[in-house]
């Protein structure tokens, strides 16, 4: 029997490719909407969408970048399904590079306090050296994601829904991790109308 208790979860949406939607703004919206049609799960709340530089520099065209707090009785690898489920559905082709142009990337960046798999298993992706972060990617769900605290483009939009979420294995809150990015983090962001 499920546990009906809810958890909070935040959710990124990023896309700099058009999809059989259309813009990468227009695909986000269409998988906003479309996770919001997800039994067992409700957005709480929606940042603004972002215009955000494609990283590392001249990789591609700029991102459409937003995040999503919601509200669930599912499990956190449920969640990530469902997740999955909806890039395929908008045409992510999860085979192509890590850091590359895609139509629509979808990340669970955290699950309430959640540590997972392990705090040994997080702080290792953590510490991974930028070059071997291009080669090497989790095959299991790293909880909180192992790259949020150096986002400028996922905390951004994180301060703008849950600024004192706080960190399970830094203590730090949204508002401190981006406000400790260096300005190359947030150089070239602006939030869209």
């Amino acid at each position: 029997m499920r546990n009906l208790s809810l958890s909070l979860g935040l959710v990124a949406f990023g896309a700099n490719l058009p999809s059989t939607t259309g813009s990468a703004s227009e695909t986000l919206h269409a998988a906003i909407n479309t996770l919001h049609d997800e039994q067992d799960i409700s957005i709480s709340a929606l940042s603004r969408f972002w215009q955000t530089p494609a990283v590392p520099a001249g990789s591609g065209p700029d991102f459409v970048n937003a995040t999503a707090a919601i509200t669930t009785s599912l499990h956190a690898n449920e969640i990530l399904d469902k997740l999955h489920r909806i890039e395929a559905n908008f045409g992510r082709d999860r085979g192509t590079g890590r850091w590359s142009a895609r139509v629509l990337d979808l990340d669970l960046l955290a699950f309430g306090q959640m540590i997972a798999p392990n705090q040994a298993t997080l702080q290792h992706w953590m510490d991974l050296p930028p070059d071997q972060q291009r080669r090497q990617a989790p095959t299991e769900l790293i909880l909180p994601h192992p790259r949020l605290q150096d986002r400028g483009f996922v905390l951004a939009p994180l301060a703008e829904i849950a600024p004192l979420w706080r960190h399970p294995l830094t203590g730090l809150t949204v508002v401190e991790m981006l406000s400790g990015l260096s300005p190359d983090a947030t150089a070239g962001m602006s939030p869209l109308a």
